[in-house]
């Protein structure tokens, strides 16, 4: 019998920093009038994948079977089960969750294999919506103390970039995870992968000045929430590379990363759809802000 930890798993023994960062957190949340929700941990695997199958996040998550040899999975974020929670509600929907999630990924210095998401969501949403769910990410980063930076872009505009140079409909989401890994891997390499796949010029297309984009219809979309998170004293930064990993996204899309000198995202998030119904939120990484807090 062994009892050494499995990789990607941790003891914490000393959780009163967790407690404080995690209070700040959830009264946030409550100010602006959202409810607590709990979730399984555990749920069939077909409605873990949803329609999403090919996305990084999804074919990692951990796969399981109960006695009587169903097929299950462990939840990898919070997102998908409100499908089932959103049904029959009176819009806008507002709740927020936290809990751990599991993913059977690499193991990095500052990613783990089980981590505690702190998920803030509104279902029926518009950009008065997503403009207070980065007023709530400034609120609470700043009474952490935590110097950061919220970068945005709109899943609409890489759209229109891939249709006006014209790939194949079938590389669209490679495409987009490609572009997503720029903080992760060099230019050269992102640009030898999209080579393979003739996609290769929307690199150059990326690397534009800000003018550039307002030919896009969709730039509409842009400039909008940046009006709209000004009235909420929001500042966002417009990142035309930025793309987010889970292909579920329709709309605008964020990322925020912290200026103490950690590379990875502290929070993320975006627009998408649920039940048909327009939707956006965002997600904090606890263990992250416990480091950087």
């Amino acid at each position: 019998m062994t009892i050494e930890l499995v990789k990607g798993f941790r003891d914490i023994e000393d959780c009163n920093k967790r407690i404080v960062i995690r209070s700040i957190i959830e009264n946030t949340f409550k100010l602006y009038n959202f409810k607590p929700v709990e979730t399984p941990t555990i749920e069939y695997e077909d409605f873990v994948k949803g329609e999403n199958v090919n996305d990084e996040a999804v074919s990692n998550i951990f796969r399981l079977k109960d006695r009587g040899e169903r097929e299950l999975a462990l939840r990898y974020e919070f997102t998908f089960q409100l499908k089932r929670l959103a049904k029959n509600k009176k819009l806008p929907y507002k709740r927020y969750q936290i809990g751990n999630v599991f993913r059977d990924e690499p193991v990095t210095l500052n990613r783990w294999r089980e981590f505690t998401q702190c998920d803030v969501d509104i279902v029926g949403s518009s950009f008065i919506e997503e403009a207070e769910i980065l007023k709530i990410t400034s609120e609470i980063l700043k009474q952490l103390k935590i110097k950061f930076k919220i970068n945005f872009n709109n899943r609409k505009l890489l759209n229109e970039i891939l249709e006006e140079i014209k790939v194949d409909e079938k590389n669209k989401a490679q495409i987009l995870r490609e572009i997503d890994k720029l903080d992760k891997l060099s230019e050269a390499e992102i640009f030898k992968n999209l080579k393979k796949i003739n996609a290769e010029k929307v690199l150059g297309i990326l690397k534009k000045p800000r003018k550039y984009f307002e030919k896009y219809k969709s730039y509409s979309e842009i400039k909008e929430l940046e009006k709209t998170c000004k009235l909420y004293k929001v500042k966002i930064n417009f990142q035309p590379f930025l793309a987010r990993g889970l292909s579920y996204y329709d709309g605008s899309i964020f990322e925020v990363k912290s200026e103490n000198g950690m590379k990875e995202t502290i929070a993320g998030g975006g627009s998408y759809l649920i039940n048909d119904m327009q939707s956006t939120g965002i997600s904090f990484g606890l263990d992250r802000l416990e480091l950087l807090a």
